[in-house]
């Protein structure tokens, strides 16, 4: 694509007299000499000076020196994103049902519908419009399946569970799981409490690879619109996770916890039950959250406290050996024990 018509497309500023033919992307380190790259974190500034792409994407307020010309854009990161999807095309299944697949009674199918080798679909499953569920998919009794959503291989849609428009699953997704429920006996066994709720995704969510979302005991897990699960995260039954908020990789959310808007837990965070994190809340990796949390809140360690006290005590953390020493010592002179 040439250079000039790239920067319109990108809605970005780029030396007029250019005339370079972009022919795809690669990172500040691995971008060839005709390929786009971008710059989004200053961190990574002096990468610039040995960069060998064609152009590199920065924001209005860059002031260092490049290698190679600047293409200026509001967002560099997101422009990169869309530069990506220009260079790399989507793969598309073809429509249709492949002869292996098994459909059980009364499902309805939308348009356009791709369902791909040794899919199992039970009874009374509903599929909207555009959708495409690639091999070795199992969609239970009565699940709803939204249009244009997109199901890689062994994701798996239990019974009733609701899925919204434009849902990703990746590989291994697992939706509407059994939740942790067991009832303690007096002999030391415990008795299985039936999970008889079910799972309700908004649009726009993408759940990663091997990520559980539990149905509810009774009632619905739910997860909001534009929300993104990471890789291997557990979300447990009963809870509700808001719109657009992220849970990064490993996050653990116990059951019948309410997770609001814009929301980011980072990877391996996680929580206690029956307790509520607010609006745009943000959690470090690793915080273990053991109570509710309001909005606006910037926290980390564990138990969580306030992200930038957290900070100072693990500044700290390395120098409590000769603290202590020096707090015995002073024991010793007041003749304190």
């Amino acid at each position: 694509m040439q250079i000039q018509a790239l920067a319109k497309f990108l809605n970005a500023q780029v030396d007029p007299t250019l005339s370079e033919e972009i022919t795809g992307v690669g990172t500040l380190e691995e971008a060839k000499a005709s390929e786009l790259t971008f710059l989004s974190n200053p961190k990574y500034i002096s990468k610039l000076k040995d960069a060998q792409a064609a152009a590199v994407l920065v924001n209005p307020a860059f002031t260092g020196k490049s290698a190679v010309p600047l293409m200026v854009v509001e967002d560099p990161y997101l422009a990169f994103a869309k530069a990506i999807e220009l260079f790399h095309a989507k793969p598309t299944p073809p429509a249709g049902i492949h002869p292996t697949a098994v459909l059980g009674q009364e499902v309805v199918l939308g348009e356009n519908v791709s369902i791909g080798a040794y899919v199992v679909i039970g009874d009374r499953v509903q599929i909207g419009n555009d959708v495409s569920i690639h091999p070795h998919c199992m969609i239970y009794d009565q699940a709803v399946i939204g249009a244009g959503s997109l199901l890689h291989s062994h994701a798996v849609v239990r019974e009733s569970v609701q899925l919204g428009q434009r849902v990703i699953l990746q590989n291994g997704a697992v939706i509407g799981s059994d939740g942790y429920g067991f009832a303690p006996l007096k002999d030391g066994s415990f008795y299985k409490i039936l999970q008889a709720g079910t799972v309700v995704i908004g649009d726009d969510v993408e759940v990663q690879a091997h990520a559980a979302i539990d149905r509810a005991t009774i009632g619905t897990t739910k997860v909001g619109q534009g929300t993104k699960i990471d890789n291997l995260v557990q979300v447990g039954h009963g809870s509700t996770i808001g719109k657009h908020s992220l849970l990064c990789a490993l996050t653990g959310i116990a059951g019948s916890t309410q997770i609001g808007n814009h929301v980011i837990l980072a990877g391996q965070a996680g929580t206690t039950g029956h307790l509520q994190v607010g609006d745009r809340v943000v959690a470090a990796a690793r915080t273990g959250i053991s109570q509710s949390v309001p909005p606006g809140k910037q926290i980390g360690g564990f138990p969580e406290v306030e992200h930038k006290l957290w900070l100072r005590m693990m500044t700290q953390l390395k120098n409590l050996p000769q603290i202590v020493q020096r707090l015995r010592k002073v024991e010793q002179k007041l003749g304190i024990r």
